[in-house]
C-alpha cells in the first residue's frame, strides 16, 4: 500500500500556549514589564491588588498591540489607508515617520495608455 498525504488545517500551531503567538508574547512582556515599576512602587504602600491589576492591565495592552489588526472603516481616510495592518507596524511606522523629520509623500496614481 502507498502513502497518502492528507490535508489538514496547519493554522495557529505557531501559537504558544493556545493564544499566543510569538509577536504578541513579546508584546505581552514588554508591556507588563513596562507596568512592573507601578507594582513595586504601589507595594511599597500596601497597594499590591492594584499594582498587579496595573500591571496586567499594561500586559494585556501589549497582547492587544500584538495581536490585532487595524480595522477597515469606510468613514475615517486613516483606516482607509491603514486596514488590515497589524497595530504594532503602524505604530513603529508612524513612530519611525516622526524621528526621520518632515516628509511630505505623494502618490500619483499611473496613467493608462487606452489606444
Amino acid at each position: 500500500m502507498g502513502t497518502y498525504n492528507l490535508p489538514r488545517n496547519v493554522k495557529g500551531e505557531g501559537r504558544i500556549l493556545f493564544i499566543f503567538t510569538g509577536k504578541s508574547m513579546i508584546w505581552t512582556v514588554v508591556a507588563a514589564t513596562i507596568g512592573l515599576p507601578f507594582y513595586f512602587i504601589l507595594s511599597a504602600f500596601g497597594l499590591n491588588t492594584v499594582g498587579l491589576i496595573i500591571t496586567v492591565c499594561f500586559a494585556f495592552i501589549g497582547f492587544l498591540l500584538g495581536t490585532l489588526k487595524m480595522p477597515n472603516l469606510e468613514k475615517f481616510e486613516f483606516t482607509k489607508k491603514t486596514g488590515g495592518e497589524n497595530i504594532d507596524d503602524i505604530i513603529k511606522r508612524a513612530i519611525k515617520f516622526k524621528t526621520k523629520g518632515k516628509k511630505i509623500y505623494i502618490y500619483r496614481e499611473e496613467e493608462k495608455d487606452d489606444k
